[in-house]
């Protein structure tokens, strides 16, 4: 759909709620522009995370890793 400006001054909360019920983008001319009310959908901020390859060597064996306190012996 697509409207003046001035139609949009007009009937911008009616048109804002047209936009947010339908979920069809808004299109809106001025001086041979075209501007478009969308809705935006809430992303997920993992989503944003970018896989790493970040083990070096053989992940199997981290499954038995021992982790020495801080008063015993490191075993070499």
């Amino acid at each position: 759909m697509s409207i003046s400006l001035t139609a949009l001054r007009q009937n911008l909360f009616k048109s804002v709620d047209q936009v947010i019920a339908t979920g069809i983008p808004l299109e809106v001319k001025r001086k041979g522009k075209i501007v478009k009310i969308i809705v935006e959908d809430k992303k997920d901020k993992l989503a944003n995370l970018i896989p790493h390859d970040c083990i070096v060597g053989d992940p199997e064996d981290l499954v038995d890793l021992h982790i020495p306190h801080w008063n015993e012996e490191p075993e070499l």
